[in-house]
């Protein structure tokens, strides 16, 4: 008589998870088939999974852990500030610290609030570019992740069944039941298209309050943005008295003052998250002080009440202040320069083995595509039933190599790895793509 084999440890936690959970997760990005995989324990740029299974972790919980696992100096700080509590309904001095050191550093923040998550920095954000300029109407590239707000999420999933013509976008709800309203408040552009984004804003110059960008959107590729684009929303913003909100909740790691700094940017708003929270939920809304005011209940023109029972706890900012002080400028080039290697031996791999991939990406960042010319917007993308397939052999063939990339095959360096680490991804990739079929 066979006997059934025993399920694994997280087989069977992913069955209780069933019970209590939809789909057994909080959080969809986590999925797999046949069931997630379940941490144990991590540190540096290496975690181990309930199984014993240890990989390099090039996901970083979704790119938020600039300096890995565990780092010692966020863990020592962060033991010293639970001693002194964790949430109080009074102000704290790290949060005046933190909102000083972020304020110095990049010279379009003139003032800035804490708040959660990168969603709650967005949508922060749009708001005051509503009560600032009076309009109801966000512009934003079609396929951009900005969070999980109802205005923020259209056409983030479109489709080619849905998304209409690329002159004309179509602004395609995520979630069942959005209001058309919302729909009709969104207006979509193409991604690195300045003409045809263009006129698309102009047709709407009169009710735009802001424009959201994301100068290398995840989703949509991680393509960066063409300069030539970013200047002209830029100029477009600035003549049409509409606002410019920088989605950095990403690419703030980019450059020692965030992306901005790398493309001459002076947006009037940024949104903030993940690295500056030093490893726990985060978010900011930072900019010019006139805009900022209208969250000032001392203020002449405060139109915006905003709070949170969990914005600007200390310790997150405590474990954000560390971090952001830790990731100096010389830090930042290192671990940009490793990026640089990854993507160009991920290239080298590809071109020696003809196997109809590109990698895109910039900074410390890469994101491998199972075709052959690399994207430049999100309908570029947008992956085929037959390359969908590829990308999750090739996923599940770098897990077994011993590298953890997020689920688009998406990689993101941290300050404990180094060349070496480097070159443990290069082999995998070339083991993972040598054990896919040809094209």
């Amino acid at each position: 008589m066979t006997e059934t084999p025993r399920a694994t440890q997280s087989e069977a936690f992913y069955r209780r998870a069933l019970k209590v959970m939809p789909g057994g997760v909080s959080r969809n990005t986590v999925l797999r088939k046949p069931h997630p995989l379940y941490a144990a324990h991590a540190s540096g740029c290496r975690i181990t999974d309930v199984e014993g299974a240890e990989r390099i972790d090039f996901a970083n919980n979704m790119a938020s852990l600039i300096h890995g696992h565990s780092n010692p100096a966020i863990v020592a700080a962060v033991t010293k500030q639970l001693r002194r509590g964790t949430a109080h309904t009074l102000a704290t001095e790290v949060e005046l610290r933190l909102a000083e050191h972020l304020c110095e550093r990049v010279h379009s923040f003139e003032q800035i609030r804490f708040v959660n998550s990168g969603t709650e920095a967005v949508m922060c954000a749009i708001k005051a570019a509503r009560a600032f300029t009076g309009r109801p109407k966000v512009a934003k590239a079609e396929g951009t992740y900005h969070g999980t707000y109802d205005y923020a999420e259209v056409s983030q999933t479109s489709t080619p069944y849905s998304w209409g013509p690329i002159a004309d976008p179509a602004s395609v709800p995520v979630a069942e039941g959005t209001p058309q309203s919302v729909l009709d408040d969104v207006v979509v552009v193409p991604f690195n298209d300045t003409d045809l984004t263009l006129r698309i804003l102009n047709r709407h110059a009169d009710e735009i309050a802001c424009v959201l960008l994301d100068v290398m959107p995840h989703r949509a590729g991680l393509c960066p943005a063409e300069p030539e684009y970013v200047a002209a929303l830029r100029n477009w913003a600035t003549r049409n008295s509409a606002l410019l909100i920088a989605d950095e909740v990403v690419t703030f790691r980019s450059s020692h003052r965030g992306a901005q700094q790398h493309y001459g940017l002076t947006p009037d708003l940024t949104a903030l998250g993940k690295i500056i929270g030093g490893g726990f939920p985060v978010g900011a809304v930072a900019g010019r002080a006139e805009i900022m005011s209208v969250m000032n209940p001392h203020g002449d023109r405060y139109v915006m009440p905003h709070s949170g029972t969990f914005s600007a706890n200390p310790i997150t900012l405590t474990a954000g202040l560390v971090a952001m002080d830790m990731f100096d400028a010389d830090e930042v080039r290192r671990i940009n320069r490793l990026g640089q290697l990854a993507r160009e031996g991920i290239a080298d791999v590809i071109d020696r083995r003809g196997m109809g991939a590109s990698v895109t990406g910039a900074g410390s960042m890469f994101r491998i595509h199972m075709q052959p010319e690399a994207p430049r917007h999100y309908r570029d993308t947008y992956p085929s039933l037959e390359q969908a397939a590829r990308l999750q052999q090739f996923f599940d063939a770098l897990l077994n190599a011993g590298i953890l990339l997020i689920y688009s095959c998406t990689g993101a360096v941290s300050t404990p790895m180094g060349e070496p680490e480097i070159e443990q991804l290069i082999n995998a990739v070339d083991t993972a793509l040598g054990a896919l079929p040809s094209p």
